[in-house]
């Protein structure tokens, strides 16, 4: 299932990982682990973002994609399920007139 991680991490964590240079290593092992389809950095709500899409199988891999934002950057953590025009354009067709 097509997912969007939403992630704000901790302004003090994240000045300490930048640091000790340890930020662009936490962002890339999560890279490398959810092979996103997207993803964007930037401000959001006054703190360091990040907007991630990536193809996620089940619900037990969460912890494992997402402890390191966790207990590393101390980020607050949204996952949604999200569709492309593509998917919102079959899902539509599979729907009874009503």
């Amino acid at each position: 299932m097509r997912v969007m991680l939403r992630a704000h991490i901790d302004t003090q964590a994240a000045n300490e990982a930048t640091r000790a240079g340890t930020l662009p290593q936490a962002m890339k092992k999560l890279m490398d682990k959810v092979k996103p389809e997207a993803a964007y950095f930037g401000p959001s709500e006054g703190v360091r973002s990040c907007w991630i899409v990536f193809d996620m199988q089940d619900s037990w891999e969460m912890p494992a994609l997402l402890e390191g934002l966790f207990m590393e950057l101390n980020a607050e953590i949204e996952i949604s399920p999200v569709m492309n025009a593509e998917d919102l354009a079959r899902g539509l067709s599979q729907m009874q007139g009503g």
